[in-house]
């Protein structure tokens, strides 16, 4: 089809001529009609989202993925607290099971959860639309990271304490101080609180006591190695502390002689001094301690009472040998 010509009547040719509209007019009128097209798609779109309170198909489907990736967000937060329970049971049992068996602290909780507290640590977070969810998130993530990476590393012990098992065995101290078979030895004192020989007032006696002659040799209870050596006049005298590794200490006191020297490494059955009369005593005996974890326990918890003496000296007989 031909293009549509208009025409414009010409006043001085008295004729009418093809009328031509500028290229510079063309654009003015199809600028100002572009214009115009734009305010007023902004004006509908502003009525529509604003007045009619009406959402624009693409903001719906961004609101869609929104909540979905919210439900999302919400689901992982269940199953980090499914995660974090069974995390605290495995604690739990780490504490109080596996690391009292190689005689180890236990790892207290303000270490387990240190780093969650008194810092806002997520308020980059709070411009988000859904910062409430996504701090929890982010702060159930780094809990569950932070549990994680503490029992992995007591784990990581324990696997090293448990191929030395062998060795634990020979450092816990468990033979008598003394050779208490002999009609030479008699318990003078138990463990607990009992009546104090010097004041008569009840105090706690942090070992037991084990009467003999002056000379009477001492062994080493455990593998170890000697830590302390000293002089207590109001109190032990004469006394060795030995650490046997695992949590165990051992102290000797009230000795006459120091048969070894601080750092020396000592075995099971090894003679480490001489039973004495020194410090605050009333007569020859051996003032003997177990010490577990920083705390005094009952040293008869720890070998057999009722042993014999050919027993004791077998048992001396074969630590001694290195076996």
């Amino acid at each position: 089809m031909a293009k549509q010509k208009r025409y414009k009547f010409n006043n001085e040719t008295l004729a009418y001529e093809i009328h031509k509209i500028p290229i510079k007019d063309r654009f003015s009128r199809g600028m100002v009609f572009f214009l115009l097209s734009l305010m007023l798609s902004v004006g509908y779109y502003y009525s529509y989202t604003r007045y009619l309170e009406m959402e624009t198909p693409k903001m719906l489907s961004l609101k869609r993925q929104n909540d979905e990736l919210a439900n999302r967000l919400e689901l992982v937060n269940r199953r980090f607290e499914s995660i974090n329970q069974s995390l605290v049971a495995l604690q739990m049992r780490d504490n109080y099971v596996y690391r009292p068996i190689f005689g180890m602290d236990e790892i207290p909780q303000d270490v387990r959860n240190a780093g969650f507290g008194g810092v806002d640590r997520y308020s980059y977070l709070e411009n988000f639309e859904r910062s409430g969810i996504l701090s929890r998130t982010a702060y159930n993530l780094d809990v569950l990271y932070k549990k994680t990476y503490v029992q992995t590393r007591s784990f990581d012990d324990l696997s090293l304490l448990a191929k030395n098992a062998d060795e634990m065995t020979l450092c816990v101290p468990a033979i008598p101080p003394v050779n208490i078979a002999s009609i030479k030895i008699r318990y003078s004192s138990s463990f607990g609180y009992r009546r104090d020989p010097f004041h008569g007032d009840y105090r706690m006696h942090s070992g037991v006591d084990l009467s003999g002659p002056p000379g009477e040799p001492i062994f080493a209870t455990g593998n170890g190695r000697v830590v302390s050596i000293g002089y207590d006049f109001f109190g032990y005298g004469n006394y060795i502390m030995v650490d046997h590794g695992f949590g165990y200490k051992t102290r000797y006191a009230h000795l006459r002689a120091v048969n070894v020297t601080i750092g020396k490494s000592v075995r099971r059955g090894e003679v480490i001094g001489e039973m004495g009369n020194t410090g605050r005593s009333k007569g020859p005996h051996l003032h003997y301690e177990v010490i577990y974890r920083n705390r005094p326990v009952n040293p008869t918890n720890y070998y057999n009472r009722d042993i014999t003496e050919e027993d004791f000296l077998n048992m001396i007989s074969f630590n001694k040998s290195g076996s």
